[in-house]
């Protein structure tokens, strides 16, 4: 019983295929009504972007409730992807934050009716500024909608809530216009995995598009091995380099090889059934030909030969000269 004081847990019955129901009904509205979306604003979304494009300054969104979260969201993505954006409150706006918007900024503000009181209360202001104005409203007859620039329609035929209360088909639809805003701007200033990663230098996006290979390599100690040492050499080195991996050099110190645990384990059982193992070579085991990478290549350069190869460890070579081992899993874990 609601209000209950009680801490007894509570033992609720579900019906699996009535819950699952529920929310395939729920993506089912949803995804109907942002498929809608393509016939409401072909030309209005054109202008919009116009509008976007040629401010240079910032894009300020605005919105009450509901529709402010999904509007931070929106600026949030404007603003990763190459467009400097910022999230006005429009309660904060008329108390000192107008202060906050400058001549050269556009603004998009968000209300699903469009007649969100706090947020009409900005239109004048923002006519007198003289700004783009662009609104996001499920209305195109309302107030906020006649009085933008222009306005985006996301009008849906209905809210996913049972009670038709709560916004969600509605909010689902703002977001994915923001989205495509952001998209599109960033397809229009040609905004490339290089940018992006500038503006995410803590994500491991921008660890692999801005780190170099000379950043995260191990140099030292460095397990190396000469052709023609016995295996117990071989397996000292490995185990001192803690790499899983250990590189065969010749008396000029090029790189002739490289042997790795997996290496050792074929060769050991292959040969367990006599006491030939032990008198092996380095260079009776090692794979010729190794895999190898310039320190200045890009970790995502160095991640993704890894992958395709489906090894470990990548040896990074100067001119045939070992200079540092790039080991994967202390990439993932980020321990170097």
């Amino acid at each position: 019983m609601f209000g209950s004081n009680s801490s007894a847990p509570r033992n609720y019955h579900f019906d699996v295929e009535g819950i699952n129901a529920i929310a395939n009904e729920v993506i089912d509205i949803e995804a109907s009504a942002i498929l809608n979306l393509k016939s409401l604003n072909n030309d209005s979304f054109c202008t919009a972007i116009g509008y976007l494009i040629n401010a240079s300054g910032r894009v300020i969104i605005c919105g009450l409730g509901k529709s402010g979260l999904i509007g931070k969201k929106i600026s949030a993505t404007l603003a990763s992807t190459g467009t400097p954006s910022f999230f006005l409150h429009p309660a904060e706006a008329i108390h000192g934050d107008l202060g906050m918007i400058m001549s050269n900024d556009a603004i998009i503000t968000i209300s699903y009716s469009g007649e969100t009181d706090e947020v009409l209360k900005l239109v004048p202001i923002i006519k007198k500024l003289g700004i783009p104005h662009i609104s996001i409203t499920g209305n195109p007859n309302s107030t906020l909608a006649k009085n933008s620039d222009c306005s985006l329609n996301v009008h849906v035929a209905r809210e996913a809530c049972a009670l038709q209360l709560a916004p969600t088909s509605s909010t689902t639809a703002t977001l994915v216009i923001g989205d495509a805003l952001a998209v599109a701007l960033m397809k229009l200033k040609n905004f490339k995995e290089h940018d992006f990663a500038q503006f995410h230098p803590g994500g491991s996006l921008g660890r692999q598009l801005l780190c170099k290979v000379s950043d995260e390599m191990v140099i030292d100690p460095l397990p190396v091995i000469r052709p023609d040492d016995k295996i117990k050499e071989v397996i000292m080195s490995i185990g001192s380099g803690q790499l899983g991996v250990t590189v065969v050099i010749d008396e000029a110190d090029s790189i002739i090889g490289i042997i790795t645990d997996g290496d050792l384990r074929r060769a050991m059982s292959k040969f367990e059934y006599d006491n030939g193992f032990f008198n092996l070579t380095a260079s009776d085991i090692m794979s010729k030909n190794p895999k190898r990478i310039r320190p200045g290549a890009l970790i995502a350069e160095a991640e993704s030969m890894m992958n395709e190869n489906k090894i470990n460890s990548l040896i990074v070579e100067d001119n045939n000269k070992l200079v540092g081992i790039l080991y994967q899993r202390k990439l993932k874990y980020g321990t170097l």
